[in-house]
């Protein structure tokens, strides 16, 4: 990454920005600060084509978006916001990586590590926006969002931010609310896994996945294991498996 346009309406974000990124990779040069979708479509209209651009979503005369529907560009896009709510449509278009105002500096630098990812193992801008798309369809994807389940002769929807973690008994898996409700499910753990977000849910073993919610304590364990205490549970073994430690300690602390 070489050449880095910035648009963004606010000049201390502006310079924020900047100065992020050149202590992160003091090679780079910022070719332009466009302030505006009027200023963007020019720019881009022009056929300079940065390595990468970094734009702000809500911008003095409209939303960066529009930029797009007016010119075709083919640059990769980080997207820096203060609201969350533009997420998804952000990924429709060229879009890496989202990230909330106010930047963080380890947020931007996960941030360039996936841009240098995706640029470093394809031969050309073609491959790599094929690669940019196939990252924005996982991360975009759609995750379960409610279970119907059985209660007496009933059936009822169970809402996935209600279950505090999944478990896997004597061949059966149930759901655990925090209720402290019991619902079986037809679905196994590991077909569990593919359907539920894993910003909310981290599967610690084969017999649990567990939500943040459902964590009342959490004690050092034999072998370099985590041994944690449930909501509604009175299972005095639930160990994160040791291979899963560390992934399960950066799930904790992203």
């Amino acid at each position: 990454m070489k050449h880095v346009v910035i648009v963004e309406d606010e000049p201390q974000a502006a310079q924020r920005l900047e100065k992020l990124l050149l202590a992160a990779r003091p090679g780079v040069l910022v070719d332009a600060r466009l302030e505006s979708v009027e200023q963007g479509v020019e720019y881009f209209r022009s056929a300079r084509k940065p390595d990468l651009i970094f734009m702000d979503i809500q911008l003095a005369d409209g939303l960066s978006f529009e930029i797009f529907s007016q010119v075709e560009i083919t640059s990769p896009v980080i997207f820096t916001t203060a609201f969350n709510e533009y997420a998804l449509r952000a990924f429709k278009v060229n879009s890496i990586d989202y990230l909330l105002k106010p930047l963080d500096p380890e947020e931007l630098e996960r941030a360039l590590r996936k841009y240098e990812a995706l640029t470093g193992t394809v031969n050309s801008t073609d491959q790599m926006m094929a690669s940019i798309r196939q990252a924005m369809e996982q991360m975009t994807r759609r995750y379960k969002e409610r279970f119907v389940v059985k209660v007496g002769e009933h059936l009822r929807t169970v809402e996935v931010q209600e279950i505090l973690y999944f478990v896997s008994l004597e061949k059966t898996t149930f759901a655990v609310t925090a209720d402290g409700r019991r619902h079986i499910l037809d679905s196994t753990l590991d077909q569990l896994e593919e359907m539920l977000s894993p910003e909310h849910f981290f599967r610690i073993s084969r017999k649990y996945i567990v939500s943040m919610a459902s964590i009342t304590d959490m004690v050092s364990y034999v072998n370099s294991r985590l041994k944690l205490v449930l909501r509604h549970s009175d299972d005095d073994d639930v160990v994160v498996a040791r291979e899963r430690v560390q992934d399960f300690r950066n799930w904790l602390d992203r």
